[in-house]
């Protein structure tokens, strides 16, 4: 595990030093990851294709800023998110909600039995949400983010962070149900 780490961070400083090779044993590495991530935003092969070479080439020639404090891939992965919702943004896909006109309802929530679906019919009724709950949804549930650093990615506040996925969440509950 050392010695992968080792070799990560020789691969790091060589891209850094403008080395293809090494840039193409990363990307190798990390493509399908962050490709996946930015599909899972954008729901657009051919978009996500772009946002993940565009993201790849801003990683190489932003490496100096790579401070190591995290991991090489979840540095990456950030700029992918990154990437994908400033084009969400752009294509106007993205709808947010002043937190004044949310309402919050507090309900005892019905334990349902999911474990018959498979992972492919969740992902198929995530793509039927609104893009905003799609992406919050996606972000909390899938890439693990917690409603802070969703909202520090959406550009919302907190509470609003926290309102956007329940309502995904509620709104995804409703398409697994029918």
């Amino acid at each position: 595990m050392e010695t992968e780490i080792q070799h990560k961070n020789e691969l790091i400083i060589s891209c850094e030093n403008g080395d293809k090779k090494a840039q193409f044993a990363i990307y190798k590495q990390y493509y399908k990851a962050m490709f996946n991530t930015a599909y899972r935003i954008v729901n657009d092969r051919f978009e996500a294709e772009d946002i993940m070479q565009e993201s790849f080439l801003a990683a190489f020639t932003k490496l100096g800023s790579f401070s190591g404090n995290v991991t090489f891939g979840a540095w990456l992965k950030r700029i992918v998110i990154n990437h994908s919702l400033t084009a969400l943004k752009k294509n106007k896909k993205i709808d947010t909600v002043s937190i004044e006109k949310v309402t919050i309802k507090n309900s005892e929530e019905e334990k349902e039995d999911y474990s018959l679906l498979s992972v492919k019919e969740i992902l198929a009724q995530i793509a039927k949400l609104k893009p905003n709950y799609k992406v919050a949804i996606t972000l909390h549930l899938i890439e693990g983010y917690d409603y802070e650093e969703i909202a520090e990615i959406m550009d919302i506040s907190y509470e609003n962070s926290r309102t956007t996925v329940s309502r995904a969440k509620n709104k995804l509950r409703q398409l697994l149900a029918t």
